[in-house]
């Protein structure tokens, strides 16, 4: 008695893929189908392939995932011009599939038509690498506020990593992810505190993913931080003369720039020959009449900001004189200065010449005393301490 018939499975060989190996025993001889798994990127070309071992002729059918049937040996079943069979022998069946999108994922079924029906399924998986992605502002940035980003690549498979890098540095932000159909849509929010000098800053979100090879799509933003304007007055060189021609420049900074510059002068209406041209006040012919403050101003959504200049037209007569009075004036005051010295001198001369002449006579008459009475005691016959003696006594 011959033994009925039975399956045996083989040992499958180690590769890239997974192959699941049915082999159909019918006796005297096996028939083994052999089919292969397939990843391949959204948009490329899958190749589905069929192996055969001791094929004799048997029916082979090829099947999508919704078991709708693709080809029935070599011939076409489905019109779907996407689908072609390209090969088509007793030990390979291979089809290919172009323009792959992730609704073509699933099982493709290999089925061996013999008694009984076997098949093997080649499952067919769809990489969906990520876009550049795009960075969302919630709010605009304010100077001494914070502003809001969001880095959001909205369709990978699997899903995508993202990162924030500023100045070579990754800054940590909050991950979410929604499922989207068969794709992954993922986002990175991260807060920032601004000041003006952080206005055009660079800042990068990166996405990685396993279908780049190590390739990153960036996303490059610049900062946008809004701020108050300020204004500065460029002055003229040099003193300005009776003739000559006044050019002042109003240097503005600000986020937005403000679009609108106001000249005036203070308590009094700007001069006839005054030309405004954008942030630049031109006079020209300029005269003493021409004197005053001039004021720029500016201002945008967040502030206002001014800066004044005072002009100073000279005389160039006034200018002459002026400095002709200056030697006049130095030597009148040293000459009264050599004067007041010289009286003074005479005075002290003077007053000490008349206390010299005092102490001489004053020192003269003592001595006309003393000699008075030494020549009267000579006279006596007796010296002159004795006189004064007797005398006292």
């Amino acid at each position: 008695m011959r033994p009925g018939p039975r399956s045996l499975l083989l040992p499958t060989p180690l590769s890239l893929s997974l192959r699941a190996l049915v082999l159909l025993c019918l006796a005297p001889r096996c028939q083994a189908v052999q089919a292969e798994n397939v990843t391949v990127l959204e948009g490329g070309t899958a190749q589905i392939s069929c192996r055969l071992q001791n094929y004799d002729g048997s029916i082979v059918v090829i099947q999508n995932p919704r078991r709708q049937t693709l080809f029935f040996n070599g011939t076409r079943a489905l019109k779907d011009d996407r689908f072609q069979m390209v090969l088509f022998t007793p030990r390979l069946v291979r089809i290919t599939l172009t323009n792959v999108s992730v609704s073509d994922e699933g099982g493709y079924f290999c089925q061996l038509y013999t008694d009984d029906t076997h098949h093997q399924v080649a499952t067919l998986s769809v990489s969906v690498p990520p876009d550049t992605p795009t960075v969302e502002v919630r709010q605009e940035a304010v100077e001494g506020g914070e502003v809001e980003l969001t880095c959001l690549s909205p369709r990978s498979k699997p899903p995508a990593t993202l990162r924030w890098i500023r100045d070579r540095r990754e800054m940590p932000g909050v991950v979410s992810q929604q499922e989207n159909g068969k794709t992954v849509s993922v986002s990175s929010t991260i807060r920032l505190s601004v000041e003006r000098k952080d206005n055009g800053a660079a800042v990068s979100c990166e996405a990685s993913h396993p279908a780049l090879g190590g390739q990153k799509r960036v996303r490059h933003y610049r900062l946008d931080v809004h701020f108050a304007p300020t204004v500065r007055i460029i002055p003229p060189p040099g003193i300005l003369r009776e003739g000559d021609s006044l050019s002042l420049t109003c240097s503005i900074t600000g986020n937005p720039l403000p679009r609108d510059v106001q000249w005036t002068r203070i308590n009094d209406t700007l001069p006839e020959r005054a030309e405004i041209s954008g942030p630049t006040l031109q006079v020209s012919r300029l005269s003493q009449s021409h004197n005053g403050t001039y004021l720029c101003q500016a201002q945008n959504n967040y502030g206002r900001a001014a800066d004044h200049y005072t002009l100073l037209v000279y005389d160039p007569g006034a200018v002459i004189e002026t400095h002709s009075a200056v030697p006049y004036a130095v030597i009148g005051g040293v000459l009264a200065l050599l004067v007041f010295t010289i009286i003074c001198v005479l005075i002290i001369t003077i007053w000490c010449s008349v206390r010299q002449k005092g102490s001489y006579l004053t020192h003269e008459a003592s001595g006309l005393d003393e000699h008075g009475e030494v020549q009267e005691a000579f006279l006596n016959g007796n010296d002159a301490s004795q006189g004064k003696k007797e005398y006292l006594l």
